[in-house]
């Protein structure tokens, strides 16, 4: 039976994933999960596919995001209280996002970071950056057999920026969940869709360097997939049936 051996958030979108021994899902998620966004000073949204290096930064919220911590490569920490500025309207990875400026000593930070003037977006509700599909997974043995195929000892599972990791023998077996229902721990979630894959998981989790070509190991023993016809698959997205906490070492039980 499989258990769930990582949990990771992004409390902001591309920077730095936090590592979690314990999250609360709610029906949008968790509420801490990519509650705040990168834009430029146009408004447009900053990826770590723009600036790759953003993924070095560290970040921490709490579930209302009234507040933020920034903690950046050189040890420099930036932390306090959000207040909210001017109203946002755009869009990440194609979703209408609604939120407003968060005012504070993050964006000057990061943007002596990245050598681009940013700003600091706050999204008005939990879970705003996606429609559905806000739990996503993934198993071990997916990641061998990638890893397998790219001729390398392992594959970090966090350059996939997945919520849950679970152990496992067959590759892949998640995707045979879909349509189906998964109890961990406390939730039951939904395994809704495959997840199609962007170029952001060629790049190193911890330095934001491109080193693996996941993507052609991924198209050359999978194949495409997808509406188009040429989306590259991997792991799974789930909508949440039943709230609730899931901890390291919960099993993991198909339902039906």
């Amino acid at each position: 039976m499989p258990v769930v051996t990582h949990l990771n958030i992004a409390p902001v979108a591309s920077l730095g994933l936090e590592s979690r021994e314990r999250i609360v899902l709610t029906e949008r998620g968790v509420a801490e999960d990519r509650r705040f966004f990168i834009v430029d000073d146009s408004g447009r949204h900053i990826s770590q596919l723009t600036a790759a290096e953003m993924v070095q930064v560290a970040a921490s919220t709490d579930p209302d995001g009234s507040m933020l911590r920034m903690t950046f490569p050189n040890g420099k920490v930036e932390e306090g209280a959000v207040r909210l500025g001017a109203a946002y309207q755009g869009s990440v990875w194609k979703h209408p996002v609604i939120g407003h400026v968060a005012e504070g000593p993050w964006a000057d930070a990061l943007s002596t970071f990245l050598h681009l003037p940013v700003r600091v977006i706050r999204c008005d509700e939990p879970g705003a950056t996606r429609a559905d599909g806000h739990a996503s997974l993934m198993t071990a043995a997916s990641l061998d057999r990638l890893g397998h195929h790219l001729g390398v000892g392992g594959v970090d599972g966090r350059r996939f920026r997945m919520l849950i990791q679970l152990s496992g023998e067959t590759p892949h077996a998640e995707d045979g969940w879909i349509g189906k229902r998964v109890e961990l721990g406390e939730t039951i979630l939904r395994i809704t869709d495959p997840i199609p894959r962007c170029a952001m998981t060629t790049h190193d989790p911890e330095t934001g360097a491109l080193d693996l070509d996941t993507l052609r190991a991924i198209g050359q023993y999978r194949g495409f997939a997808g509406d188009s016809g040429k989306d590259l698959m991997f792991g799974v997205y789930g909508d949440v049936d039943r709230p609730g906490t899931v901890r390291l070492g919960d099993a993991v039980r198909v339902l039906d």
